[in-house]
């Protein structure tokens, strides 16, 4: 019986430019993100200005976390209280917690067997619904057809917010993951692509919806302190009626993540090699089903999903178990009580008049979830996919 030692939470260490960036803030004692000499950009300043030009747009803003950016992305895009706002019903907790926040009610569309969002509900709801915004996760980081969903975004006339906490780096038909949408908000979270512990970003194309987030974000009356910034003639009135909620990221985490971003491509490689070893050993056993990614997607896979359709709910436990038992960490969307990150759409009771989706439970119900750190080898993944395979096919029996 194969056996796997190393840890799924175990990332890889923040370079050391990264840490001894951070050490030179912290010897300093200049944390705050205001806190800077005259003419000095701080390294929250650069950070922005950095992954402006990495996504090629005007605007860029540093946050606290990414469910922070989710959140001031909403309240930016002037949704009100009862508002309707379209998102994935696969997706997880932050996303439509974010909805929630602002007081809005999520409409949830069904999930499609390629994990992406089901683009014929996403225009059935959307005509159904009235919703004038829809928050796209792009959910473990595979991205849909948006050449479609921006065509169902124009009929509708619907405010595009991208949720890119899985596809910084991603890309659809050379078109960047985040650049499609109005706002697009990223994660800087231990798990994703660069890593702050905590922390994320906001990017838009528009002049008065940054300065509406840069002011959300504590900004005070500082805000011709921002470089990815529009000018400051755009906040002469936004700055009286936007509430501070405090939520720009530190230098520190900044610091941190600076080296990550110039670095980024050639990590999106090396996530990349070790999915299609995963990939090309799962589809060496019939039992494992994995879509095929289109062509049009640049993907960044630091997780692999696979469903196991003809499992019974028994059997898909028994391979979690055994898995975990030979070192192989699984995760189960299907699970009706939450475990981890995995809650599945109903378990999100503050929804009002939560939706029956039979098409969702029915995928979710035989879906998998298993990162992929990079503090794995291309061999430790031939290993796991091996693991896997050998588990599935002693289940089926």
């Amino acid at each position: 019986m194969k056996q796997f030692t190393k840890s799924f939470t175990q990332q890889e260490s923040i370079p050391e430019s990264g840490i001894d960036a951070a050490v030179a803030v912290m010897r300093t004692g200049r944390l705050h993100r205001y806190n800077t000499l005259p003419d000095e950009k701080s390294e929250t300043d650069l950070l922005e200005i950095e992954f402006a030009e990495y996504m090629g747009v005007p605007f860029a803003l540093a946050c606290s976390s990414g469910g922070y950016a989710l959140h001031i992305a909403m309240r930016a895009a002037g949704v009100e209280p009862g508002d309707k706002v379209l998102c994935n019903a696969f997706t997880l907790a932050p996303v439509p917690g974010a909805i929630h926040n602002s007081g809005a009610i999520p409409v949830l569309v069904d999930v499609a067997e390629d994990y992406c969002i089901d683009l014929d509900d996403l225009d059935a709801k959307a005509a159904a619904s009235g919703a004038k915004y829809f928050m796209l996760s792009h959910m473990r980081g595979h991205l849909a057809d948006m050449d479609r969903i921006m065509e169902i975004c124009t009929r509708y006339g619907l405010f595009l917010i991208e949720d890119c906490a899985h596809t910084m780096g991603a890309s659809w038909n050379g078109v960047k993951s985040g650049t499609y949408g109005d706002i697009a908000c990223f994660s800087t979270q231990t798990y994703k692509h660069i890593n702050s512990g905590e922390g994320g970003f906001l990017t838009t194309h528009h002049p008065d919806m940054m300065a509406r987030a840069i002011m959300h974000s504590g900004s005070y009356m500082l805000y011709e302190r921002h470089f990815a910034a529009p000018a400051k003639e755009t906040f002469a009135n936004i700055r009286f009626d936007t509430p501070n909620y405090s939520g720009r990221m530190d230098n520190l985490r900044a610091a941190i993540l600076r080296p990550q971003l110039a670095d980024l491509e050639k990590q999106c490689n090396r996530w990349n090699a070790r999915y299609r070893i995963l990939e090309q050993t799962f589809n060496q056993c019939v039992s494992i089903n994995i879509p095929a990614r289109p062509a049009a997607e640049h993907f960044v896979a630091s997780s692999i999903q696979f469903s196991l359709p003809q499992f019974s709910t028994e059997q898909i436990l028994k391979v979690v178990e055994q898995c975990g038992q030979q070192g192989v960490v699984l995760k189960w969307f299907g699970d009706a009580d939450p475990k981890d990150y995995t809650s599945r759409y109903d378990s999100w009771r503050y929804i009002e008049d939560m939706p029956q989706l039979p098409k969702t439970e029915k995928i979710l119900s035989k879906l998998l979830d298993m990162r992929i750190p990079l503090t794995f080898s291309e061999d430790d993944c031939q290993l796991i996919g091996e693991v896997i395979n050998e588990v599935v096919t002693a289940v089926q029996g």
